[in-house]
């Protein structure tokens, strides 16, 4: 008998269940719940398609709903299940067949049974809040149910509630605990989170990682490793992932928790590999969680979007409405955007632009024969802007009118003040019924800056599918227009220009967060190609990109474009560079010109220990202390890699 409901899917079971809790809790009499049970529940199993009579649905309904009462806490009864009285042998069958009961329900030996555990789950949703004070006075409720409870309450905004329900769980022995309390971990984590009690969260993971039985161990160090994780600390991270692998090897959490930990470091082809062998790890030993084996399968083709799509039911509808977007501009063709000569009085730096040459006019005095060929080079380019395609432009000016926020000031990548762009509606519902906005650079710059600024773009993945592909169609439209060869740059100083040097600059950190450096090394290049003033200051990391690959020429090729400047990267790098190219007696006086403009750094760099300065709100300074820890903190392996070096420099500098 129990194959023909056990066939129903989960969610049709778990809604009988529920509608049958609910006539319960109002009608707590056996005789009225049979009688409403063989009326509604043949209907809700779905009987009619099926080739019983009516006599076969009523006593299938019968049995179901002696077993649902059965194992139902009544609350009249002090939350204790209340078993129905066995029916007489020979009173008419209550399936109404109108056999005696011993030849008919009575006389099926493998009558249905209920887990009163998985009824109590639906009860809590049902119970008043007076109801569930009582049941929980009464010590009814299973212990592993509680965190439930306390999920509920921090939905609520009673996180206090939710921690004194469930500390006591654990202020015995751990050790004797077992998996069902796993929830409780995390949510009792969630509370006081919430509470910002973080010390308090310390010691307890720190005494589950340490006393607990081996689940709850593997639950406190998946936890460890999300907030490790959340933190940007993947070496922390990875340590506590093996933790939580060596306490529970095949826990469904631990799966998906390496999952995201490869995905938040951007290893997404390990990712995949991982995915498949977990894969096939459960289907061995015989787990088949739907939602586990999903996601997994997922993740072995596109781990980012695993994620997203594994998130969804918490992540903000907007931001899920806004990767639709993004999946359906992908097979827009690219638009063909003009350059118009940008005059004179275009190239000057307006008012706020910093100042990064020591030339107010931007030119590049020539300081050693050697380099007056790269130099006079980094001229030859044309100043033009870009011009908008007329039907984009229309686009654009409606945009313009519904985008709430602002650009960004200078070079910043996020308005001042307090923007909120996702506390108004207007512009997505234009964005989501106008998909030719994505051959607009105005309008990928204003969707980056919003996402800069949504709460949820911390997560890796959100940064993933949804800025990296904005991003890569401005690179490509940008391509089109201004490819490698072009005699063409778009300074700066062009407002026009500034949406599409932004997006540039915002796909070079994209790259560097996925370690991609080599890509993020040739972005780089293509930045200072269209705008050589580098507003952005992105010569500093190209020059420390050079370095680590050893790649010595280029590095001084860069730094002639930039003679006498002000970061210490370009100075100090050059001696690096002609340093270890052999040309020593040149390092030499590139240094006494270093030293003289920037005197800390030497000293940061030769000490094996310093102590850090105090670094202000304000920025760098220049010649200080505080950039010369920066530097230190950047480079000073690169520095200790070569043999003699430090020595050399602090000779020198002594």
């Amino acid at each position: 008998m129990m194959s023909d409901y056990e066939t129903a899917d989960s969610e049709r079971f778990e809604e009988i269940i529920q509608r049958s809790v609910r006539q319960i809790l109002l009608a707590p009499d056996p005789d009225r719940f049979l009688d409403w049970a063989r009326d509604h529940l043949p209907e809700m199993l779905g009987l009619a398609a099926t080739p019983l009579d009516d006599v076969e649905r009523r006593r299938l309904a019968n049995l179901l709903a002696a077993a649902i009462w059965n194992a139902t806490p009544q609350p009249t009864q002090a939350f204790q299940p209340q078993p129905m009285v066995p029916h007489p042998a020979d009173a008419p069958c209550p399936c109404g067949s109108g056999s005696r009961y011993r030849d008919c329900c009575g006389a099926i030996e493998d009558l249905p049974e209920l887990s009163t555990d998985l009824v109590w789950e639906i009860l809590l949703d049902e119970l008043p809040e007076h109801g569930l004070r009582e049941a929980l006075s009464l010590d009814a409720v299973p212990k592993p149910l509680l965190a439930r409870i306390a999920d509920r309450w921090l939905e609520e905004d009673r996180p206090k509630r939710a921690v004194a329900l469930l500390e006591p769980l654990f202020s015995d022995r751990l050790d004797v605990l077992g998996e069902a309390l796993e929830p409780a971990v995390d949510i009792l984590c969630d509370a006081y989170d919430r509470l910002d009690h973080w010390r308090k969260k310390q010691r307890f993971l720190e005494r589950i990682c340490t006393e607990g039985a081996r689940p709850l161990q593997a639950a406190a160090w998946q936890r460890r490793c999300t907030m490790a994780i959340d933190e940007g600390d993947h070496r922390r991270a990875d340590a506590a992932f093996t933790a939580a692998l060596r306490s529970d090897p095949d826990n469904a959490g631990t799966a998906i928790l390496e999952i995201t930990l490869l995905a938040a470091q951007h290893k997404d082809w390990i990712a995949r590999e991982r995915a498949r062998v977990w894969l096939h790890r459960f289907r061995r030993i015989g787990f088949d969680h739907p939602g586990v084996i999903h996601f997994l399968t997922r993740a072995s083709d596109d781990p980012q979007n695993a994620l997203v799509d594994s998130h969804s039911d918490v992540l903000d509808p907007r931001i899920l409405e806004l990767h639709d977007w993004c999946t359906l501009i992908q097979t827009r063709s690219f638009p063909d955007y003009r350059l118009t000569p940008l005059g004179a009085s275009g190239a000057a730096r307006p008012p706020g632009q910093l100042a990064l040459f020591d030339d107010p006019a931007g030119a590049i005095p020539i300081t050693h024969p050697d380099e007056a060929t790269d130099a006079q080079a980094g001229h030859a380019a044309i100043p033009m802007q870009l011009s908008t395609p007329a039907s984009i432009s229309r686009l654009e000016r409606t945009w313009q009118a519904v985008f709430p926020t602002g650009k960004p000031h200078s070079t910043h990548l996020t308005p001042a003040g307090d923007a909120a762009p996702w506390a108004d509606q207007d512009w997505l519902a234009y964005l989501f019924g106008h998909p030719q906005l994505a051959d607009s650079l105005e309008a990928l710059d204003d969707l980056a800056t919003a996402l800069y600024v949504h709460p949820e773009s911390a997560l890796p993945w959100i940064s993933h599918v949804l800025l990296r592909p904005l991003l890569e169609r401005a690179w490509s439209i940008l391509d089109r227009v201004l490819p490698p060869d072009t005699p063409y740059q778009i300074p700066w100083s062009s407002p026009r220009n500034r949406p599409a040097l932004r997006l540039l600059f915002r796909l070079y950190l994209c790259q560097v967060e996925e370690g991609e450096s080599e890509d993020a090394a040739r972005t780089l290049e293509t930045l200072l190609r269209l705008n050589p003033q580098d507003n952005h200051g992105v010569r500093a990391e190209l020059m420390n990109h050079y370095l680590r690959d050893g790649e010595d020429e280029l590095a001084l090729a860069l730094a002639r474009r930039f003679p006498n400047d002000a970061l210490a990267d370009l100075a100090y790098g050059e001696v690096l560079a002609l340093y270890r190219l052999g040309r020593q007696d040149r390092a030499r006086l590139v240094l006494t010109t270093a030293v003289h403009r920037l005197p800390r750094i030497p000293q940061y760099l030769t000490r094996k220990r310093i102590k850090r300065p105090r670094l202000g709100p304000g920025g760098l300074t220049p010649g200080g202390d505080d950039q010369a820890w920066m530097y230190r903190e950047a480079m000073r392996d690169v520095w200790e890699a070569e043999p003699g070096i430090l020595a050399w420099l602090r000779r020198l500098t002594a």
